[in-house]
């Protein structure tokens, strides 16, 4: 009999855990809403993909005119 009344306390204290903690989670995530600037998301363009792929291995000869410096 004991081990079933141990049973149901540890039910009751994790449903009433359970509950309280998304009590807080809502009241947080409602905080956050009212508080929160209503801004419009802003949009970063993404940049344009190259249409032919990038050779593999390929070295540039440090003789070729078409070689820039860069400092």
């Amino acid at each position: 009999m004991f081990a079933v009344y141990a049973a149901e306390q540890q039910y009751r204290h994790d449903t009433w855990s359970r509950d309280h903690e998304h009590a807080l989670l809502a009241s947080i995530r409602e905080r956050k809403t009212a508080v929160a600037p209503h801004r419009p998301a802003r949009v970063i363009a993404r940049p344009q993909r190259v249409a032919w792929a990038r050779p593999i291995g390929l070295h540039v000869s440090e003789h070729d005119p078409a070689v820039c410096a860069v400092a």
